[in-house]
């Protein structure tokens, strides 16, 4: 027992954080999945349903940039409460419209961009938080803690949301939600000590403090790699995000629960992947890991998703594509906490989130497009017969099928490719920071 107290020595502040903030998550994500199904029942089209993704992303890659310099700067605790206030506000807003009938497709474009300009000042804010909290002994296990609670996020929302958006209706996942952000506001505001951080030169503007985070990217090859390697994962991800719902709302044997079934495996895999990476010790090459991990997952969901017409098979490939997934997230957490410094953290992860991101609201775009306008009125012209058809399936949702299967080899040739770049590597040979 005396050994795991101490395995967790020095995280009190950051177990707070990371609770409450995993808590609001709960929320937000049990709010995003319902309105998933709501609009794909209002319109039936998996662009405008993507189009949810497409405006919460685009204000935060646009200006993410520019917001790393900002959290460097400005007090940790008042970002933290400010934009969760913000996100409460627009949750509020959603209820009224709701409540009186009036909730349209376009409102909710309207507070996704609002909720994504809030979220591009909190996530550099976030993670400079995280790093402030954490001893650099405890660097991995907080890695493994983070990916934890998003999987158990991942694992409950679907299940809780579907409950509740069928036992009460779309206000409660609402009112729950602000529920959530309250307990996070609370946290932040009475509970939380922040150690002090040296600020950059104040008299630095905004446009000299983001070119300070992208010159450290192109000064540091392996890292800026490293996140476009990410940022093409990001892409065939949210091209796979914008397909999935389309896909099993609308298959024989699928629905809403089925899609919710598929979330909670999904969230599970998460958990045991995330509980693997808390428990084990640092692993000896963190970027064999990365490319290991993601090599299997793209491979193996996207292909059993395009072949598989079952709902038990399209379970079975959310193990295996999203086990590996925390081990993806805790060590590049820590590659980029131990090379980049403290304080250069938030301007640099400002940049990491513009590159590494850009490609996600591309990607829901490319996504919607792709089954509504292409893949699907391609899968209809074919005759039953043809090796296509037979191989995916027909009509409506064999459409996205083809997109997985389009996905499982991008991904395969994206990895194996990016592997044998030799800036990525060195990092197993550079020494981390102080």
């Amino acid at each position: 027992m005396k050994n795991k107290t101490l395995n967790f020595k020095g995280l009190k502040n950051f177990f707070i954080l990371w609770g409450t903030q995993a808590f609001s998550a709960l929320g937000s994500s049990m709010t995003s999945f319902a309105l998933v199904i709501w609009s794909y029942q209002q319109q039936g089209s998996a662009l405008t349903t993507a189009g949810l993704s497409i405006f919460s992303y685009a204000p935060y890659v646009l200006l993410s940039i520019f917001a790393g310099s900002l959290a460097d700067r400005w007090d940790k605790r008042k970002i933290l409460v400010l934009c969760d206030l913000f996100a409460a506000l627009s949750t509020v807003a959603l209820l009224i419209l709701l409540k009186t009938g009036q909730l349209q497709i376009w409102h909710l474009y309207g507070i996704n961009i609002l909720n994504g300009l809030m979220n591009t000042l909190q996530q550099p804010a976030t993670e400079l938080a995280v790093t402030l909290l954490t001893p650099k002994e405890q660097v991995q296990r907080v890695g493994g803690l983070r990916s934890l609670s998003s999987s158990l996020v991942t694992l409950l929302s679907p299940a809780l949301a579907t409950a509740m958006l069928t036992l009460l209706g779309l206000e409660a996942v609402i009112a729950f939600d602000l529920l959530t952000c309250a307990a996070a506001v609370g946290s932040v505001i009475f509970l939380i000590r922040f150690p002090e951080s040296k600020p950059p030169e104040e008299k630095k503007n905004l446009l000299r403090s983001a070119w300070e985070g992208l010159q450290w990217l192109l000064e540091n090859r392996g890292i800026l790699n490293m996140i476009l390697f990410l940022a093409v994962i990001n892409l065939i991800v949210s091209i796979f995000n914008a397909a999935l719902a389309p896909m099993v709302l609308s298959r024989p044997g699928g629905g809403e629960t089925v899609l919710g079934i598929l979330q909670v495996f999904t969230g599970a895999a998460n958990l045991a992947g995330s509980l693997l990476v808390t428990l084990l010790p640092a692993p000896k090459s963190r970027v064999r890991v990365i490319f290991n991990s993601l090599l299997f997952s793209m491979s193996t969901q996207n292909l059993l998703l395009a072949l598989g017409h079952q709902a038990g098979i399209w379970y079975f490939s959310s193990i295996l594509g999203w086990l590996c997934i925390p081990l993806v997230n805790a060590n590049l957490g820590a590659l980029l906490r131990l090379y980049i410094p403290v304080e250069m953290q938030g301007r640099v992860f400002a940049a990491r989130n513009t590159l590494q991101f850009f490609t996600i609201p591309v990607g829901y775009l490319l996504g919607g497009w792709l089954v509504d306008q292409v893949c699907e009125p391609f899968m209809a012209k074919l005759p039953d017969g043809a090796f296509l058809t037979q191989l995916l399936g027909s009509g409506k949702g064999s459409g996205a099928a083809l997109v997985f299967l389009i996905l499982a080899a991008a991904g395969v040739l994206v990895c194996l490719g990016f592997r044998r770049n030799k800036n990525i590597w060195r990092l197993e040979k550079t020494e981390p920071i102080e």
